[in-house]
């Protein structure tokens, strides 16, 4: 069965790395659930030793609501980790969380401009970091924390933002004006064609819908 995130991709966008925080975050964002299990574990190993009377049913009573909560709240913290989608592809990277609701949040690989990676002596033994993505301004856009294959992650979120922008390099732009004329007319083919690549520009967040509609007239005005 698909999974939320793949309902989202766009036609002909493709998953480069799939990946979630790393599995200690749930020990780190469940700490208080597994003191609470952990405490409540000891309260019925310290009830066990007492005799049969109304401190020890009192103590059975806060151990089984104990073990209760804990084991619910551990169950959430669990089942949200694993709604994560954390996802490089080759036009954006893709953050999906929540169990039944869901948000998620994208950044646009044209408009990344660098990523800061941080690791612990913890997160380079286990192979988790937090990762910020930065615009061009140099201002955090996506935060990602403790996550998982994080040197990974920022090197396929970079090689894939230089594959699409050498692609975008190649891609043929209208005909450059000709030496002391207005421009040179353009046939139909090549308008097609030439306004084909700009609505894939526009499409991909390269070029804004302004930028698109001025360059297409200046094409149509060629034919």
């Amino acid at each position: 069965m698909a999974r939320y995130a793949d309902t989202l991709l766009a036609e002909g966008e493709r998953i480069v790395l799939r990946t979630r925080q790393h599995w200690f975050a749930t020990i780190v964002d469940g700490r208080v659930p597994w003191a609470l299990l952990v405490a409540s574990v000891v309260v019925l190993l310290l009830s066990l030793q007492l005799d049969d009377g109304p401190l020890r049913a009192v103590l059975g009573y806060l151990v089984v609501a104990g073990l209760a909560v804990s084991l619910v709240w551990l169950g959430k913290h669990y089942w949200s980790w694993y709604a994560q989608d954390y996802i490089v592809s080759n036009r954006r990277v893709l953050k999906v969380e929540g169990i039944i609701n869901k948000r998620s949040a994208d950044s646009s690989l044209e408009k990344i401009n660098d990523a800061v990676l941080e690791q612990n002596l913890f997160g380079r033994i286990f192979g988790y970091g937090d990762l910020d993505i930065l615009t061009a301004a140099d201002i955090a856009i996506d935060r990602y924390r403790m996550l998982n294959k994080a040197p990974g992650f920022k090197k396929a979120m970079l090689d894939q933002k230089h594959a699409l922008e050498t692609e975008f390099a190649h891609i043929p732009g209208p005909p450059l004006r000709a030496p002391g004329t207005g421009g040179r007319s353009m046939s139909a083919d090549e308008a097609t064609r030439a306004l084909g690549d700009l609505a894939a520009l526009r499409d991909r967040g390269a070029l804004t819908p302004e930028e698109y509609e001025r360059k297409k007239q200046e094409l149509l005005a060629r034919i």
